[in-house]
């Protein structure tokens, strides 16, 4: 008998749920397929048939989370007057997206950018998160929000490397028990002390 299609959605919902639970928690290596099927209440085998296997469940995971994402800095982008509002409007909503799921920020932090063998494995929402940061660093240099005569890649990853650098500190005190360094007012002060110094 077929699956109905919400047996269907429940099944790959609850799967995707469980990935994301157990990578956050024990990350991508120390997840095993059996242990995301049985936390899903379903079996090995419709991990593969939804996903192809554990890698193609964070595929998923990464590429369904960054669309929601990618619409909203999107329309951010779109409604800032310039450059250097819309870099702030973007990094404020990535802190507000990551404090709402802290599961996903673990995931993007820790587990964004794999080394699989020779191959680094960026998910197509991340690729394109980055996309949208380059064009909006070359529109804050057209409209003067950056400086002209520092290479746009090259400044996408420093402020990538930084904020990215601020949330996993956070996340690291928060999973150990630490006492939190700092906290998200910090984390954005720095940031946009860091967007002011690039006009």
């Amino acid at each position: 008998m077929a699956a109905s299609t919400d047996d269907t959605q429940t099944s790959r919902g609850r799967l995707l749920s469980s990935g994301k639970t157990l990578f956050a928690r024990l990350g991508y290596e120390g997840t095993s397929t059996s242990a995301i099927a049985r936390e899903a209440g379903t079996s090995e085998s419709q991990l593969v048939r939804y996903f192809g296997g554990k890698s193609g469940l964070l595929d998923a995971i990464f590429n369904e989370s960054w669309n929601g994402l990618n619409d909203v800095v999107t329309r951010t982008i779109a409604e800032s007057e310039h450059g250097r509002e819309a870099i702030l409007g973007v990094f404020a909503l990535m802190l507000r997206a990551f404090a709402n799921d802290p599961e996903v920020a673990s995931i993007f932090m820790f587990e964004g950018r794999r080394v699989r063998g020779p191959e680094v494995a960026l998910s197509r929402g991340f690729q394109h998160f980055l996309d949208l940061v380059c064009k909006l660093i070359q529109r804050g240099q057209a409209d003067g929000s950056f400086r002209k005569d520092v290479n746009d890649v090259a400044l996408a990853s420093a402020m990538m490397g930084a904020a990215e650098g601020m949330i996993r500190d956070q996340i690291i005190a928060r999973r150990s028990g630490r006492e939190m360094p700092f906290d998200d007012e910090s984390v954005r002060k720095v940031f946009e002390a860091m967007v002011n110094g690039l006009a």
